[in-house]
């Protein structure tokens, strides 16, 4: 990591503006998933232990009128003190004279969580004023929030103009460790699980991995838009028909380049997405017309699990159908599983956000993979080989 991180600082009685993301969901007046605030917890404990006045920040939803008072951080609040068996302070707002007087209020070892920062419609908007009031709470900044790292806001680009220095927290730190590594030194055999929806969303991250796997397995609905480029019928399947030539030359590059480019052997085929047709199996190249396939089959399962058993690194970004349905979770949930057995094997596997890792959640497997990550858009675009500007803004660090 080319980042100073915060390991590096020294924060002894100073204030630190901490960039969380804890944009959870809420039942009412409670947390309903506190998932994003427990990994914001190694970064928090390390600054209390050592003295340092923490000042947190966090959007919440997207607030389209100003304060919302079902959109408040108060209840996040609540939820982390209970987690840190600690008082945690509330400021009923992110900028102006109540937060500056709460971030003054701060003993050596005491925890701040300001209001919503999208309560200003500044914040998104990255303007230069609303960054300088947000410097003023602290002396020091740290982005712990790498799920908003591709987005070039107040609270994780503009603020980095007005305090240093700027460094990384803890899981920032593991986010860049881990997808970094993955792209710069994986260790071979190195295969890609990439699913989803649309070809459209992954082009660029096959773009840029496929110079550098071994294999890629293609899972999802994107997978109907390469068997049309391969001249084979889909039925009902979603297809982007403006995307098959695309797809074409995808498959002739991954031929040049000698990767191991493999597409389902099977699907689940189904009447229905909802799951009131449970469906049944069909091969690849024998979809029936008047049936769209919601899930890959199980020679598939088998034939992908086999492939991320015996690798060395493994990327996983996009289910490999619609999951969120019971019936057609198989394929996703299979490939969960597989993933689990190649980290006990001793390969390194990294899940790329977004819905894999939520089929991870639902297969219970979170602490049987390397590394999930909390950004779903922020690991998508770096993966893509984008510079995201909430990391490219932090201080650097020793080579």
């Amino acid at each position: 990591m080319k980042k100073l991180s915060l390991r590096d600082l020294e924060v002894a009685d100073r204030r630190v503006l901490v960039r969380v993301d804890f944009n959870v969901p809420l039942r009412g007046s409670e947390v309903a998933d506190d998932t994003r605030v427990r990994a914001s917890l190694p970064t928090i404990r390390h600054l209390m232990e050592r003295g340092a006045r923490t000042v947190l920040a966090s959007h919440l939803g997207r607030p389209k009128k100003g304060p919302d008072p079902s959109q408040s951080l108060a209840p996040v609040a609540r939820r982390l003190a209970s987690l840190l068996g600690s008082p945690v302070d509330f400021a009923p707002d992110c900028v102006g004279q109540a937060a500056e007087e709460a971030a003054a209020r701060l003993k050596p070892g005491g925890v701040l969580l300001l209001e919503n920062l999208r309560f200003h419609p500044e914040e998104e908007a990255n303007d230069a004023a609303f960054a300088r009031q947000l410097a003023r709470l602290a002396e020091l900044f740290v982005n712990d929030a790498f799920g908003t790292a591709h987005r070039a806001h107040a609270s994780t680009e503009g603020v980095t103009r007005y305090l240093s220095p700027c460094a990384a927290g803890f899981l920032m730190e593991k986010e860049i460790d881990y997808l970094g590594g993955v792209l710069e030194s994986p260790r071979s055999p190195f295969v890609a699980v990439l699913g989803g929806s649309k070809v459209s969303g992954k082009i660029d991250v096959i773009e840029h991995l496929l110079p550098k796997v071994d294999a890629l397995l293609i899972g999802g609905a994107m997978a109907f838009t390469f068997l049309r480029a391969l001249g084979r019928g889909t039925g009902r399947s979603p297809v982007e028909e403006d995307r098959i030539g695309l797809a074409a030359e995808i498959l002739a590059k991954a031929g040049r380049e000698h990767v191991d480019l493999r597409l389902p052997k099977d699907f689940r085929v189904s009447a229905s997405a909802d799951g009131s047709d449970p469906g049944a199996i069909a091969p690849a190249d024998a979809i029936p017309a008047d049936r769209a396939g919601v899930d890959v089959g199980p020679a598939t399962i088998d034939d992908y699990a086999g492939r991320i058993r015996s690798a060395g690194t493994v990327l996983w970004n996009g289910p490999m159908g619609i999951f969120e349905v019971p019936a057609f979770a198989d394929g996703t949930l299979g490939v969960a599983r597989a993933m689990a057995e190649a980290t006990r094997a001793g390969a390194t596997t990294v899940v790329g956000g977004g819905d894999s890792a939520s089929a991870v959640a639902q297969a219970g497997l979170e602490g049987s993979v390397s590394h999930v990550s909390t950004g779903g858009g922020a690991s998508l675009e770096f993966l893509e080989g984008k510079t995201l500007p909430g990391v490219a803004a932090l201080t650097e660090g020793r080579p």
